[in-house]
C-alpha cells in the first residue's frame, strides 16, 4: 500500500504542472494580474461633445480591448463628469467597454 501512495504522489507531482495546476512565484502571479488587468488606453480625437445626450464622438485608432478598427464614432459616457475634461478637436487617450449592448468612454485623458 505504501508503494503505492508513493507512485501516486510521483505521478501527480509530474503531472500537475503540465496541467496548469502549479504554483507561481508571487512575483510571477502579481505581474500576471497586472497584464491582464490593465487595458491599453486607444488614441482618438474629440470631433463632437453632446451633454445633453451624454455623448462623444470620437475619431479613434484600433481600440485592441474590443477589437475595434479605427473609425469615427459615437460613444455614451459612463460619467458625465468626462465631458467636461475635453473640448471638440483635443487629442485624447481613452478606454471604452461594451455595456448593454452599447459602447463607453469609462475613462479619457488628453494629450499635450
Amino acid at each position: 500500500m505504501k508503494k503505492v501512495t508513493l507512485a501516486l504522489a510521483a505521478t501527480l507531482a509530474l503531472a500537475l504542472p503540465q496541467m496548469g495546476y502549479a504554483q507561481k512565484p508571487a512575483a510571477d502571479h502579481a505581474a500576471a494580474q497586472s497584464k491582464t488587468s490593465t487595458t491599453a488606453m486607444a488614441d482618438g480625437e474629440v470631433r463632437r461633445i453632446d451633454k445633453d445626450a451624454k455623448k462623444l464622438t470620437i475619431r479613434h485608432g484600433p481600440i485592441e480591448s474590443l477589437s475595434m478598427p479605427p473609425m469615427t464614432m459615437v460613444f455614451q459616457v459612463r460619467d458625465t463628469a468626462l465631458l467636461d475634461k475635453v473640448n471638440t478637436g483635443d487629442k485624447i487617450r481613452f478606454n471604452a467597454e461594451k455595456i448593454s449592448g452599447g459602447y463607453q468612454v469609462t475613462e479619457i485623458e488628453t494629450v499635450k
